[in-house]
């Protein structure tokens, strides 16, 4: 009888042993891009490539996007617990009664742009509706309403964006496009194209891009898996920013309509734009409410939204100190 009790207290304490030391259970998640394995992405796939979302205990599939991806819409209804979007995307959401709150900020500077030729001798972003020519943008987003209404469009001939497509930009030489910094500048100077850029951020128009964002209820309900998921995406763009290559191997595979020295170019376009002065002072992915509020007032006077929700709702600080 001894032995047997001995052995049943035995075999209790070894059970309790093995399930203290037990590993946490992994936690398997979605983040869906809002287009293809790209730079922009880069610290995403580092984060998984690199284990820093294994370190905290998650196993996140990140899914590619496309043209059309409805991000916001999928995470707003729970088909993926993260997703990609643009800061002033989340506010016409919020606005629409969509529940989607911003962890982090990628982008601190949009990287939207618009492209003409160097030869015009152009100093700002202005001098492009100063003087006679075409602009192809897609005027029905927030940023077009905006220059509209800042800069004018008389004196210029406003066609629809090519979408990438530099077959009109070679051939004209007052022709102006829209474009990432990131992109089809760099696909310009390949071809020897005399490319200059603008960014749109010079005219005062500057929402937060490449924004990591969830359900409101998701976060209250799983607090620590959300921070150990900003964590993780921190770290993994602190490992992307400093060393690029593997991840861009990686992503080339992936996306191999990209090259491999494209990849390098556009990681190396963006770094200024996602690291600035704040970033140093407080962190990659750091965002403002004054920086909120400012988008909210601007798409209210565009008539883009009725009434901007409050910039308290619209991000969640959970960024490590």
């Amino acid at each position: 009888m001894k032995l047997l009790l001995s052995l049943v207290v035995l075999c209790s304490f070894s059970a309790a042993c093995d399930k203290k030391d037990a590993p946490a259970p992994v936690k398997k998640l979605t983040l869906q891009l809002n287009w293809k394995p790209e730079p922009q992405f880069g610290g995403f796939y580092a984060a998984r490539e690199s284990g820093a979302f294994a370190q905290n205990g998650l196993d996140v599939e990140v899914v590619a996007g496309g043209v059309g991806t409805p991000t916001v819409q999928m995470v707003a209804a729970g088909k993926a617990e993260f997703g990609i979007v643009s800061a002033d995307e989340l506010l016409i959401s919020r606005g629409n009664g969509a529940d989607v709150v911003a962890l982090f900020a990628v982008y601190q500077t949009c990287p939207q742009a618009l492209m003409t030729h160097a030869s015009r001798g152009f100093k700002e972003i202005g001098d492009l509706f100063r003087n006679p020519g075409t602009v192809a943008m897609q005027k029905g987003l927030p940023y077009a309403s905006y220059l509209d209404k800042k800069l004018g469009f008389e004196r210029v001939r406003v066609v629809p964006s090519p979408g990438g497509d530099l077959g009109v930009f070679r051939k004209e030489k007052e022709y102006a496009m829209q474009c990432f910094v990131t992109s089809e500048p760099i696909a310009a100077k390949k071809l020897g194209l005399d490319a200059q850029t603008f960014l749109i951020a010079e005219a005062g128009y500057n929402p937060y891009t490449t924004v990591l964002v969830t359900r409101g209820d998701y976060l209250r309900a799983n607090p620590d898996t959300v921070k150990s998921v900003v964590n993780g995406v921190r770290d993994g763009w602190t490992s992307y920013l400093n060393n690029p290559i593997a991840t861009n191997q990686m992503m080339q595979k992936l996306n191999p309509t990209m090259d491999m020295q494209t990849f390098a170019d556009s990681a190396a376009a963006q770094k200024d734009l996602i690291q600035t002065e704040e970033t140093k002072k407080y962190g990659l992915g750091t965002m403002r409410a004054e920086r909120w509020e400012t988008l909210g007032k601007q798409l209210v006077d565009l008539k883009v939204v009725e009434k901007a929700p409050p910039a308290s709702e619209c991000f969640a600080d959970l960024l490590k100190k």
